[in-house]
């Protein structure tokens, strides 16, 4: 199974603004100290998903990205077809070359299981997975460890 790093932080920026994003728009480096995924790798999946209409950006002081259309209307592989990436279960990248230049035996249930879970992606929105019990736990923990570490910079200061 492919599905790359991109594909995954992709989706994982996404929910964090559908998240967070009422609060405001919502700043990269925010999403990249609550995620754990590098600002400069982010500055490149968002420059993708704004290109595909996904988020907008807002400047100037307290700018940041907020999603562009309703939560409800984003879909998981919307995201991950934004950033150029793909789910794939072949052997062959979906070339159909698998097999000495050939498709091999079972390029096709491959390529077939490679279509299922990409419709099972199109069907799950971020308004959906904000709503999960097990990501509003998750969230709870990061906006806890986020105020820790606010604490902790702020004690140094002092």
């Amino acid at each position: 199974m492919r599905l790359t790093t991109k594909g995954r932080y992709a989706v994982t920026a996404m929910l964090d603004l559908a998240l967070y994003g009422d609060r405001g728009p919502i700043s990269l480096a925010d999403v990249s100290g609550r995620q754990d995924i590098s600002l400069s790798y982010l500055e490149q999946l968002f420059a993708k998903l704004r290109r595909k209409d996904l988020v907008c950006s807002i400047r100037g002081p307290g700018g940041g990205y907020r999603l562009s259309r309703p939560s409800e209307t984003i879909f998981v592989a919307e995201i991950i077809d934004a950033v150029d990436e793909r789910v794939d279960a072949t052997g062959c990248a979906g070339s159909s070359d698998c097999q000495d230049g050939q498709t091999c035996l079972t390029h096709n249930l491959w390529s077939d299981l490679s279509d299922q879970i990409h419709h099972f992606l199109s069907d799950i929105s971020l308004a959906s997975l904000v709503e999960r019990r097990d990501v509003q736990n998750v969230s709870a923990r990061q906006l806890q460890r986020a105020r820790n570490t606010q604490s902790i910079i702020l004690t140094a200061v002092d």
